[in-house]
C-alpha cells in the first residue's frame, strides 16, 4: 500500500482497513483456576458465560506493552513503514497511568515518532469510537495518510478474583488496525455512536480518579477493582444490540442475508449467540471469539474483526456490520466493506519490553 492516489476531495475520500494485528499475553487463567477463587465451578462458568480461558498480562506488563505488539503486527500486515503513520489513537479503560495518554507510551514503544497520539475513553465501545476519530482525521487531511487504531485492556490488574460477576469474564489483550485510503466500494460508512451518562454507575472502576483518589480507605474498600451490576448490564445489552443491528440494516436497505460477518463486542459468548439466533443471524456469520479470550473490552470488536479476516474466510467486497456497547453507557455501529486486508494474529509468546526512546527522539519535525 503506497497511498499514491489521484486528487480527490476530503468528502469523497474513502477510508478502510489496510491491515490488522492482535496480541495476547502468554499467561492464561482457565475456568478451573478462576472458579477456585470465585467460589463457583468451572461448569458454572462455562454454562453461564461460554468463556473457556482468558489471557493475563504479566506483573511487569502494562496496557501499552500489549498494544505495541498489536500495532507492530498491524503495520506489518498493512505493508507500510511505522514512520508513515500520522495518527495513533488508543482506546482503553486500563491506561498505564492517568497521564500521559497510553497512546503516547505506545508511540514511543513502536517508534511512530511523527504520529499525533491520543486516547479515546469509551470502555468496550472504545475501538469503534476511536476508529471514527481516525476516520474523520484521515478524511479531513490535506493528503492521503495512515492512522493506527488500537484497543487494549489489562483488566486483570483491576479484578477482584473473588467477584464471580467480573473475574469470570474480563481478561487482557490488544487488537489494532491500520486505516488508510481504499478504492470504491471498500471502506467504512454509516458510523452511528451514542452515550447515556445516566447509567455510568452500572460498570466502573470507582477509585483512583479525581473523585476518589487513591488512599488507604479506597484500597481497603476495594474501590480500585471493576464493579458491575451484572443484571442491569445484561438488560442493557439485550436492548441495545438488536436495536443497533436492525437500525443499521434498515438505514442501509439491507437484510441479514446481505452481511457476510456480524462483528460485535464480546461480553459473554452465551448471551451473544442467543441474541444472534433471535435475530436470525446464521451461526457461521456471527463472529464469536469471547470463548477463547474472554471480554477484552476495547480490544474485543477489533480482535473479532481480525479473527474474521485471518481465519474465518472474510473476502474482498464482503460487508461487515460492526456493533459495540460498553460502560458509560456507550454504543455504536458501522458498516465496513472489506478490502482484503491481511490480519496477523501471532501465537502468544513472551516478548521482552522494547526500549523507550528519549524525549529528544520523539515527534521529530
Amino acid at each position: 500500500m503506497t497511498g499514491e492516489r489521484g486528487p480527490e476531495t476530503a468528502a469523497a475520500r474513502r477510508v478502510g482497513v489496510l491491515g490488522m494485528g492482535t496480541h495476547l499475553p502468554p499467561g492464561t487463567r482457565t475456568n478451573e483456576e478462576v472458579a477456585r477463587d470465585a467460589g463457583v465451578t468451572a461448569q458454572w462458568i462455562g454454562e453461564r458465560t461460554g468463556v473457556l480461558t482468558r489471557h493475563v498480562a504479566g506483573p511487569d506488563e502494562a496496557a501499552s506493552d500489549l498494544a505495541a505488539q498489536a500495532v507492530r503486527s498491524a503495520v506489518e500486515a498493512a505493508g507500510i513503514d511505522i514512520a508513515d503513520v500520522g495518527f495513533l489513537v488508543c482506546a482503553t479503560s486500563t491506561p498505564d497511568e492517568l497521564g500521559p495518554s497510553t497512546a503516547c507510551r505506545i508511540q514511543a514503544l513502536v517508534g511512530a515518532h511523527r504520529a499525533v497520539a491520543l486516547d479515546v475513553g469509551a470502555a468496550c465501545s472504545g475501538w469503534l469510537f476511536a476508529a471514527k476519530v481516525a476516520y474523520d482525521w484521515l478524511r479531513g487531511a490535506d493528503q492521503d495518510g495512515y492512522a493506527v487504531v488500537v484497543g487494549v485492556e489489562a483488566y486483570s490488574k483491576f479484578l477482584d478474583r473473588s467477584d464471580r460477576g467480573t473475574s469470570v469474564l474480563f481478561a487482557d489483550g490488544a487488537a489494532a488496525a491500520v486505516l488508510g485510503p481504499v478504492d470504491e466500494p471498500y471502506g467504512f460508512e454509516d458510523f452511528r455512536l451514542g452515550s447515556d451518562g445516566t447509567q455510568a454507575g452500572l460498570v466502573l472502576i470507582p477509585g483512583g480518579g479525581s473523585r476518589l483518589p487513591a488512599a488507604p480507605a479506597t484500597l481497603a474498600a476495594g474501590s480500585h477493582h471493576i464493579r458491575m451490576d451484572g443484571r442491569s448490564v445484561s438488560r442493557f445489552i439485550v436492548d441495545v444490540l438488536p436495536r443497533l443491528i436492525t437500525e443499521a440494516l434498515d438505514r442501509a436497505g439491507l437484510g441479514v442475508k446481505d452481511i457476510a460477518r456480524f462483528v460485535c463486542h464480546q461480553p459473554n459468548p452465551v448471551l451473544l449467540r442467543r441474541l444472534g439466533g433471535e435475530l436470525g443471524i446464521p451461526a457461521d456469520r456471527l463472529v464469536v471469539v469471547g470463548d477463547e479470550v474472554g471480554n477484552i473490552g476495547a480490544a474485543s470488536a477489533a480482535y473479532a474483526l481480525a479473527a474474521a479476516a485471518a481465519r474465518d474466510g472474510l473476502r474482498p467486497g464482503d460487508r461487515v456490520l460492526l456493533t459495540v456497547f460498553g460502560a458509560g453507557m456507550t454504543w455504536g455501529s458501522a458498516l465496513l466493506t472489506w478490502s482484503g486486508a491481511r490480519a496477523l494474529m501471532p501465537v502468544p509468546t513472551a516478548v521482552a519490553n522494547s526500549p523507550v526512546p528519549n524525549a529528544s527522539e520523539r515527534n521529530l519535525p
